[in-house]
């Protein structure tokens, strides 16, 4: 994954959530771009949840984006 693919995603107008799929099979869903940043480097990601909790992604683990938008999702 590429820090201009993650970026994309992010930024996105509209912006839709998004699904973050790592190589160890986890999804973590990016709910709004204000819960996600990039690192200066851009090696990795912190996304927050809704409920406060945290998880830092390396987007050399990441092997796929998803859009969900109305409850269902569509691969880009």
């Amino acid at each position: 994954m590429t820090t201009m693919e993650f970026r994309k995603y992010l930024h996105a107008r509209p912006f839709h959530p998004f699904a973050i799929h790592l190589a160890d099979g986890r999804e973590v869903l990016v709910h709004h771009e204000e819960f996600a940043a990039l690192a200066p480097s851009g090696r990795t990601a912190l996304v927050y949840q809704p409920d406060d909790s945290s998880e830092t992604i390396d987007l050399l683990l990441v092997i796929g984006l998803k859009t969900k938008s109305n409850g269902k999702s569509h691969r880009k």
